[in-house]
């Protein structure tokens, strides 16, 4: 695409770099940028950890764009990801729910942050390494589709981009599977070819969400009881933000039998255990609605709903609330329907949209 600019997020990863690549073949004009949203970490403690956005990852970046011949840019960008992500994962998780801070990154950073500097430095689109493909649709819209690569299929993390952003981005791995962008970057010659991909939250590389949050905070979260189904104290645990729906390891609980997380009241400082039956719902309440595919969503509308990022979806129908709330029905019940998490709607293969669980019903 002769003469159109591009601003390529560039992590240090492969499937951005083999981006950044695919986009200068294009014929595109290629700038590489390496966003620095919260490092501060020693760079060895990233690397041990595999971070997606650590120290490491500029240098990698750098030496990307160097062998590309491209220019190379390192942004900052914490004060943004600390309010949209750092900050709403922390005051979520003292809700009793459970947050999607990629998804919140995804919009408010990576994007809406990232397009606004790229388009007042004359860019035309940005771009990123994500597994998922870009349809302008004939209703005039765009709309997220799935990868080639069904296993790295990225789209349940990008249902909640404009129209705007979608117009100005580019994703060009997602007409490959993994192995090829691996081998497109042996090709090149880049050096993070076979760099393994990030596996944890990328602010959190050791794992510990609560420990996270409790150094987030003034005073630590403090322990609590756990509550049977009717309301009977069975244990202590160690605060609520070390818990979600669905969970069975993990709770020090010595029941004779597997038990589960089915519900969390920050209220009264209480984590309700349960059985297995009693972590099934048959439907949701959803807010903060999202459309993409579609300017509207039908009412008594048939689709296919994920719930979490590995679910694999399950037959629904959508009954508008408001504007901005709906609740779903599925035709059969769901595991561990979580609040705090989203909910994305799929239909003909494009992302309709989605939304933000409320509770599980």
């Amino acid at each position: 695409m002769a003469g159109k600019k591009v601003v390529v997020g560039m992590s240090g990863g492969v499937d951005s770099s083999v981006a950044a690549c695919l986009l200068q073949e294009a014929g595109y004009e290629v700038i590489g940028v390496t966003m620095q949203t919260w490092q501060e970490e020693e760079t060895a403690v990233m690397e041990e950890n595999g971070g997606c956005c650590g120290l490491d990852a500029v240098e990698d970046a750098r030496r990307v764009a160097q062998i590309l011949g491209i220019p190379h840019y390192v942004m900052n960008f914490k004060g943004e990801f600390k309010r949209w992500v750092i900050d709403y994962f922390i005051d979520e998780y003292r809700k009793g729910r459970t947050p999607n801070p990629c998804i919140a990154c995804n919009r408010h950073v990576k994007w809406e942050a990232l397009l606004k500097r790229s388009l007042d430095l004359g860019a035309d689109y940005i771009a990123t390494g994500h597994y998922a493909r870009i349809r302008l649709l004939n209703n005039g819209r765009y709309a997220v589709t799935s990868a080639v690569s069904e296993g790295k299929d990225q789209t349940y993390a990008l249902y909640n981009l404009t129209q705007h952003q979608l117009a100005h981005t580019l994703m060009p791995v997602g007409d490959y599977d993994k192995e090829e962008i691996r081998q497109i970057a042996v090709q090149a010659g880049l050096p993070i070819a076979h760099k393994p991909d990030s596996q944890e939250i990328c602010f959190v590389p050791d794992g510990d969400y609560a420990g996270f949050i409790d150094r987030g905070l003034a005073e630590p979260v403090p322990p609590g009881n756990f509550v049977d189904m009717k309301g009977t104290v069975i244990g202590r645990h160690q605060g609520i933000t070390h818990y979600t729906i669905g969970q069975r390891k993990g709770l020090g609980l010595a029941m004779g039998h597997p038990v589960f997380v089915a519900a969390i009241r920050p209220e009264s400082n209480q984590v309700v255990i349960g059985e297995s039956s009693d972590i099934f719902s048959s439907g949701l309440r959803c807010s903060h609605l999202n459309r993409m595919a579609c300017e509207e969503f039908e009412e008594d509308m048939k689709v296919t709903a994920k719930v979490r990022y590995n679910h694999r979806g399950a037959d629904c129908r959508i009954y508008r609330i408001s504007k901005d709330e709906a609740y779903c029905r599925f035709e059969e019940p769901q595991r561990a329907i979580t609040p705090g998490q989203a909910v994305v709607f799929y239909g003909d293969g494009l992302v309709l949209g989605g939304g933000t669980i409320e509770e599980a019903l």
